[in-house]
């Protein structure tokens, strides 16, 4: 059975159970999308940029824990998809990326279009390829996907010449398990590992749990459950672990980090233990490492080997995928009781609560705050929401309760503004029964608010919140506090987002009261189409608790008793 090399792409992505693919046709990819009008079983989504295409994809993998796809062409369209990919990678997110690129025949010759993509997005991508031969555009895709799934998740890209996309080669189909001699991850971690984390876990008095995203990409958040409640272990999770213990679990302690919860860092710093389960040490978590911890032995659990002992100096080092280590703790575990401990946490956190701006008296002034606390009053437990970054990102880790996995998504660790709508529209591809919202700034939505457009043409129900203070706002918040409030280039200007809405055939609204919130947020729920509204808050509010950058973890910077002043709109 002959195909093209073309029709070899789809051939595979179908065998490979991909329903939706995001992308951008163009000169070198031509053939691929001219072979799509054979594959209906393919939904193809049209993005009105490469970068959306990379970002949906990325949304569609978190949301659905399978491998998301975007396609483009050589050159600029490749280029483009590469912030997308670098966010990826950041964030062990699996996507495969099929790029075009020009005849082999005058690769190296400054063709139209021409560019070294596999060279540039190296450091960027878990491993790529480029293929001249139709003959291997099966075989490499099949690796592709096996790589991008497996052990630590990762995007892939592959970049196929426009001559070996029209050669017409024998369809072969081999069922046979991918077998890559340089990639064989070993997750077996020794029986003796288990015994010292068993053994300092037992000795422990003041022991905490480090829960980050590998709780929910290893589907571990039952034996994650188990373990909490039997040893009684206070939970911290990160930014990306959100969601991997429900926000109204009794050991559930909150958000870790630069802009984690008071309590939870003081905790961390005082623990004689730490347990960090797929998690990274980065330097949002830690604050200073000189000063991190000192006083706790640490164990790690990690599913790549490379992440042990490069940030922070562990005790215990266990390789292993979550779910699987977990699942040993629980059956060697033997249950203890923590009462002083826990009071203690609960004790600081009670004072911590009274600097919460929701604990301030109603004079009518928007927060950003008051806009996340209704969508949580709002929505299920099981919709999905999306964030761009910045200030917004974090009011939304702070005061929304992300009960199930999969809930929350984010750029973490590259911090991406211009993520939030692209990211959101693969999300609501992915999960078309649930209920999306995307949570963004008015600098961030404005990178990529072409993609409204995709959604009309999709016809896509999302829900839009811009939180519009009119600043780039962590930035300013940096400029505020270390700057001496010198706002060199953070007052941005924004279009009118109602009219920007009607004009992609969507709906928009304006909210300026925290009165209005809550009908704001009921109208746009179970709208047959994408509704924006723009919340105007407070220009001058600030994330608090903050930690400033190479200071201890648990000196942090509070909110003041003193409110910021009530937004003058001119």
């Amino acid at each position: 059975m002959k195909r093209t090399g073309a029709q070899l792409i789809w051939e595979v992505l179908t065998r490979e159970g991909v329903d939706t693919v995001f992308g951008y046709p163009g000169g070198a990819i031509l053939p691929a999308y001219d072979a799509l009008v054979g594959y209906e079983n393919i939904h193809h989504v049209l993005t009105r940029h490469e970068q959306g295409a990379s970002h949906a994809a990325d949304g569609y993998a978190r949301a659905s824990g399978k491998v998301g796809v975007a396609i483009a062409t050589s050159g600029p369209g490749a280029t483009n998809l590469v912030t997308g990919i670098a966010t990826a990678n950041m964030d062990s997110s699996p996507i495969v990326c099929i790029t075009g690129q020009v005849g082999s025949a005058v690769i190296g010759k400054d063709a139209f279009q021409e560019c070294d993509i596999t060279g540039i997005t190296q450091p960027v991508t878990k491993h790529n390829y480029l293929v001249t031969r139709a003959e291997d555009i099966v075989r490499v895709l099949r690796e592709a996907f096996y790589v991008a799934r497996s052990g630590r998740p990762g995007p892939v890209l592959v970049d196929i010449t426009k001559d070996a996309q029209n050669q017409e080669v024998e369809f072969i189909w081999n069922e046979a398990p991918i077998a890559l001699p340089g990639y064989r991850p070993d997750l077996s971690a020794l029986p003796e590992e288990f015994d010292r984390a068993m053994q300092l876990l037992s000795e422990s008095k003041r022991p905490i749990i480090l829960a980050g995203q590998g709780i929910i990409m290893s589907g571990a958040e039952e034996e994650l459950r188990k373990l909490v409640e039997a040893a009684h272990v206070p939970v911290a999770l990160t930014l990306l672990g959100l969601g991997g213990l429900p926000d109204g679990h009794a050991c559930n302690i909150g958000m870790m980090g630069m802009h984690g919860e008071a309590w939870v860092n003081t905790a961390i710093q005082e623990a004689d233990l730490l347990i960090a389960l797929g998690m990274r040490f980065d330097d949002r978590v830690t604050g200073d490492l000189a000063t991190y911890a000192q006083n706790a032995k640490k164990i790690h659990v990690d599913i790549d080997p490379a992440e042990i002992d490069k940030n922070v100096k562990v005790d215990v080092g266990i390789v292993g995928d979550l779910k699987t280590v977990i699942a040993t703790f629980n059956e060697r575990l033997k249950p203890q009781k923590r009462e002083a401990w826990a009071k203690y946490i609960d004790e600081s956190r009670g004072e911590a609560e009274q600097h919460d701006i929701l604990q301030a008296a109603d004079e009518g002034t928007l927060y950003a705050a008051h806009v996340i606390d209704e969508l949580r009053k709002l929505t299920r437990d099981d919709s999905i929401i999306v964030t761009d970054v910045g200030q917004h990102q974090m009011w939304e880790a702070q005061y929304y309760a992300h009960n199930q996995p999969r809930t929350l998504i984010t750029s973490g660790g590259l911090g991406t503004m211009g993520f939030a709508l692209p990211a959101a529209i693969g999300a609501k591809m992915a999960c078309p029964e649930k209920e999306v919202w995307v949570i963004a700034g008015d600098g961030g939505f404005q990178m990529t608010a072409c993609e409204l457009q995709t959604c009309a043409q999709e016809g896509l129900d999302l829900n839009i919140a811009v939180i519009n203070n009119g600043y780039l706002g962590m930035v300013r918040q940096w400029q505020e506090m270390f700057y001496d409030k010198r706002y060199s280039e953070t007052p941005i200007s924004s279009p009118d987002f109602v009219k920007l809405a009607e004009a992609h055939g969507l709906t928009g609204a304006r909210v300026e009261t925290v009165q209005e919130v809550a009908p704001a947020v009921q109208a746009s729920q179970g709208n047959a189409r994408t509704i924006l509204t723009e919340f105007r808050v407070v220009p001058e509010d600030a994330v608090y608790p903050m930690v400033p950058s190479g200071k201890a973890l648990d000196k942090m910077i509070r909110r003041p008793r003193k409110e910021p002043a009530i937004r003058q709109d001119t």
